[in-house]
């Protein structure tokens, strides 16, 4: 009896030492653990309660009647905007450079109301941008519907992964899109037009033919004929239907994404021209077939924002590359790209989308109020309500986006750079747990970092961080980032036995520390980046009410494309790294 009795509480011992020891292993929270005598260790960084708030003065000082919305559709970095139709739904796709998952698509019934439905590069195999700079990758994507085979198009440009031009494919957008094939040609943007005789075109950007190039951004728009069973251009059937653009002798620059369109038995191409700059415009031509000759209109350009004074109210400007779709109500409406500059002048928020209705009653398409100053809202098509930002629509104006990561699903709004966000995040009952990769966001490789767009001139971004570094080379927080050379840095790291949250501009490659601060770190800080036009703060809270200002107030000057060059916006980053060089 006892050796039973001792055998009994012996096992009962183990017992208990094995569910002690299950239970503090799955009670530790996600980010720290405190061991004997105090002794801690880390486990990757946790972010909580997310909240981003835009309060733009344009939106306060427009306030929307019941029969109007607003313009940009798609504020933030959603550019080079193309637009199909399948009865009565819509599709539209924006670039995305080397965020992933590639090439947004949203859905409408109205022009007005959008949701984003995902991606349509959203598997490994579709997108290889491991290596790409951030305006590298995905250019200018084209979105097409073919009613002969009920098919659904995406054709593009990868800067990346030995891709080149590349077209996908699905019955179904809502589903999901096939691998992409490599088609052979170069250049950029191309697009596909479909004939009512079941015959299928390329249309793209192309260099001129060797040795004939006059003057620099001279440049060319060629079309091929298209296979639709092999899903490939056919060879020797190229040719070039614009040369320079509206009028060479005018020495035109960056004639670029062409759209090829059928009305009343005619041909229009319709290309930006100017380049996506100050000088942005869109030009239109027409033709008896669709391989041309192609004539000019006489009143291009129809869409522009170049000619007026540079200090306007509210200035919409660079509007051009865009597209054209048939609306609910029968009036023609285009997607394109324009900006809406700082203070400063200074574009932030990057490339977004606007729409505007279109005049096609004479033979030529004009953009309505597309040669005035745009303004910032529009009214609606007839019986469409707006209910952006309400039943999973899309929000537009000033609005309050906040995630408190407690879906099996991460918002398609939040993106990766680079790197896949699987490979790196992870939903856990505390929060977004980000598992930290030992590179940084100054190099152009995949970073461990969750990335939401900059949407607004005037925002506040908070977000709350459960965290112990172990050691200097651990940090994690906020960054506003532009590119790999031109970011800002807000983090939690540490140095010796003491815990730092540090500011670091990094430009041009070149990095300096701002500010740095010993924090305690028994409890999570909340971190804030606010921006107010071109002077951004960051903020901290050890009780997410009372906030602390660290490194006073700085330019957003890097977060610029005038700055920073490229074709993205600036964008909010949650950071975590396990190989970070800042050295306090």
């Amino acid at each position: 009896m006892k050796k039973i009795k001792s055998k009994s509480i012996l096992s009962r011992k183990y017992k208990s030492i094995i569910l002690t020891a299950f239970f503090l292993l799955t009670s530790i929270p996600a980010m720290r653990a405190v061991g004997e005598k105090g002794k801690v260790t880390t486990t990757p960084p946790v972010f909580t309660n997310f909240v981003y708030q835009g309060d733009d003065k344009v939106y306060n000082e427009n306030l929307l009647k019941a029969d109007e919305f607003y313009n940009p559709i798609l504020q933030g970095c959603y550019p080079d905007p193309s637009i199909t139709r399948k009865g009565d739904d819509y599709y539209l796709v924006c670039s995305s450079f080397a965020m992933v998952p590639g090439v947004p698509i949203f859905h409408s019934k109205d022009l007005v109301n959008w949701t984003q439905i995902g991606h349509v590069l959203d598997q490994t195999s579709q997108l290889k941008v491991e290596t790409a700079g951030i305006s590298m990758g995905i250019y200018a994507p084209a979105i097409r519907y073919n009613k002969y085979n009920d098919t659904f198009y995406m054709i593009t440009t990868q800067f990346a992964g030995g891709f080149g031009n590349i077209v996908a494919k699905t019955k179904d957008p809502h589903k999901g899109w096939g691998d992409p094939v490599k088609l052979k040609f170069d250049g950029i943007d191309p697009s596909l037009f479909f004939d009512d005789n079941g015959k299928a075109y390329v249309v793209h950007n192309d260099a001129p033919n060797k040795g004939e190039g006059l003057y620099n951004g001279h440049r060319v728009i060629k079309i091929w004929e298209y296979d639709l069973e092999n899903d490939q251009i056919i060879q020797g059937t190229d040719q070039i239907v614009v040369n320079g653009g509206v009028d060479i002798t005018k020495k035109p620059i960056w004639i670029e994404a062409p759209h090829i369109y059928k009305k009343n038995g005619k041909y229009y191409l319709m290309c930006a021209e100017g380049g996506t700059g100050g000088w942005h415009s869109e030009v239109i031509f027409i033709s008896n077939s669709p391989k041309g000759p192609y004539t000019p209109a006489p009143s291009n350009p129809i869409l522009t924002q170049r000619y007026f004074p540079h200090n306007r109210v509210d200035k919409v400007d660079w509007a051009g590359h865009a597209d054209l779709v048939e609306g609910p109500d029968g009036k023609y409406y285009g997607v394109f790209l324009a900006i809406r500059p700082n203070e400063k002048n200074r574009v932030n928020t990057g490339r977004e989308t606007f729409i505007l209705p279109v005049d096609w009653s004479g033979t030529f398409p004009v953009f309505e109020n597309g040669l005035i100053p745009m303004e910032p809202k529009l009214k609606m098509p007839q019986g469409v309500s707006n209910q952006t930002g309400k039943n999973g629509f899309f929000p537009n104006g000033n609005f309050t986006f906040t995630d408190n990561f407690s879906s099996e699903k991460l918002d398609d709004r939040w993106i990766g750079v680079r790197s896949w966000r699987e490979d790196f995040t992870k939903i856990t009952k505390k929060g977004l747990q980000i598992n930290p990769f030992s590179i940084t966001i100054k190099e152009a490789k995949p970073i461990s970092t969750l990335f939401y767009r900059q949407q607004h001139k005037n925002f506040t971004a908070t977000v709350t961080l459960d965290y112990l570094p172990k050691s200097e080379n651990d940090l994690a927080g906020i960054t506003c980032y532009q590119s790999e050379s031109f970011n800002y840095v807000y983090g939690l790291t540490k140095k010796g036995n003491d815990y730092y949250l540090v500011l670091e501009r990094t430009e041009r490659g070149k990095s300096t520390i701002i500010a740095s601060e010993k924090i305690d770190v028994r409890k999570p800080v909340s971190l804030q980046v606010s921006a107010q036009e071109d002077e951004y703060r960051f903020n901290y809270s050890m009780d997410n009410t009372n906030f602390n200002n660290l490194g006073g107030t700085v330019s957003g000057d890097i977060l610029s494309t005038n700055v920073a060059g490229g074709f993205t916006g600036a964008l909010i980053g949650l950071y975590a790294t396990s190989g970070n060089d800042i050295r306090l």
